[in-house]
């Protein structure tokens, strides 16, 4: 009925909107669009058409169902916590929302309902335009490593464990434009069960220095390490950390080469937990490296393993040619440790966890993050400004004037 009903009132408006004048249309559109709420433009489309032409009755959209203080709820959480993607940021929603009450007295409990109702997709929508900005490439600077082929086998096929334990491991360069000279590198690992994640930063890329820094890694996990798998590069195959991982027992395997899908749990936390915080900039001072590792051993990394969601894949189903992946519930890496049990079941060093997650702030874990990345960037920014005086000191005479002497002139200053 209601659309017999405009579809009347429709014919009616066009025939006398045909037949007005100049100032006439103006006041039969006004009238239109005060009776359908229509827009303007919209209306004048309409009424041009034939007065018999049919009228297809569309369903109106309906208004916004979040409000603007949700939304702007939301987006200070999805800002703290490092812009996470929607499944993992619907995931933090209820672990941070405790501490965003202390942050906003002016949240009610509506708001809240509908910061917990939002889906995933809704989420993508809403913050689109901002996650335009996150997009960058990545580069590496580790070449393959000749030794000891044979004794590291080859592994082709993705670990399916359900402990920890099992780790990929991978090298991430600070070298910036440049590749000469020592520089920092990111040593990253990342658990294959529960997605926890260790990064230290050392100088160079040497064998001891790997071995060194995976040692200490081994002792603060809050899991037994029984497994690593890592590149060809040679900072991995080599005889030091072969003979470590025996001496300790550790399963050593290792991915092939120009595969990087046979590493792609470490090579996806390359980039969330390395490149996105400090970029492709060059680090290569040792005051820069103990910075990197305090923030690294830290705040980072309770904000990663104990605030931060992950999802992983459950299975992979080929669809003609597309290929379908289905992902479990996001988690944080502590909540997989955990796996359901009570707190006075867990290992001593994971109930350490969970009650130091009940006890601090992500939003001021996230502060303190960006203080020690601005330090970081002021020690970094200082050295080049140092590089670059040494270096222009260097080209320069006494007199302050620039050396351009000649091969000519040199010969005849030392035949002289």
């Amino acid at each position: 009925m209601a659309g017999e009903r405009l579809e009347k009132a429709l014919k009616r408006f066009r025939q006398r909107y045909a037949k007005a004048g100049q100032s006439g249309k103006s006041t039969v559109l006004n009238e239109f669009c005060a009776a359908t709420g229509y827009h303007r433009k919209y209306a004048i489309a309409l009424l041009n058409r034939p007065a018999d032409e049919a009228v297809k009755v569309l369903k109106r959209r309906r208004g916004p169902t979040y409000s603007e203080a949700a939304l702007r709820a939301i987006e200070i959480v999805w800002k703290a916590a490092g812009c996470p993607w929607s499944q993992r940021l619907k995931a933090l929603l209820p672990l941070w929302l405790p501490w965003l009450r202390k942050r906003l007295p002016q949240l009610t409990p509506a708001v809240e309902q509908e910061m917990l109702r939002i889906s995933a997709r809704q989420l993508d929508r809403r913050l689109r335009r901002k996650k335009q900005l996150l997009k960058r490439r990545m580069y590496g600077r580790t070449k393959p490593g000749t030794l000891l082929k044979h004794q590291i086998p080859v592994k082709t096929d993705h670990w399916d464990v359900a402990e920890p334990g099992y780790l990929e491991t991978d090298l991430v360069s600070h070298s910036g434009d440049s590749a000469s000279g020592q520089f920092l590198h990111s040593l990253n690992v990342t658990d294959i069960h529960t997605g926890w994640v260790e990064t230290r930063a050392i100088m160079g890329k040497g064998e001891t220095g790997v071995v060194e820094a995976l040692d200490g890694i081994r002792r603060e996990l809050p899991f037994l390490l029984r497994a690593i798998d890592s590149d060809n590069g040679s900072e991995f195959i080599n005889y030091h950390l072969y003979r470590y991982c025996q001496k300790h027992r550790v399963e050593f395997t290792r991915g092939r080469p120009y595969k990087k899908d046979d590493n792609a749990h470490i090579e996806q936390k390359n980039w969330t937990h390395v490149r996105r915080i400090f970029g492709w900039d060059r680090y290569d001072t040792c005051a820069l490296q103990a910075a990197m590792n305090d923030l690294y051993t830290q705040e980072l990394r309770l904000m990663m393993n104990l605030y931060q969601p992950s999802v992983k894949l459950r299975a992979k189903e080929r669809v003609g040619a597309r290929l379908r992946r289905r992902y479990d519930d996001a988690q944080t890496p502590l909540d997989r440790l955990i796996a359901g049990r009570a707190l006075k079941d867990l290992p001593p060093a994971v109930r350490r966890l969970v009650v130091l997650r009940e006890q601090t702030d992500p939003f001021a874990l996230s502060v303190a993050i960006e203080k020690k990345l601005a330090v970081i960037a002021a020690l970094r920014q200082e050295n080049a400004r140092q590089q670059n005086t040494e270096l222009q000191m260097s080209h320069t005479l006494p007199s302050g004037r620039v050396c351009q002497e000649t091969p000519h002139a040199k010969t005849k200053a030392s035949q002289g």
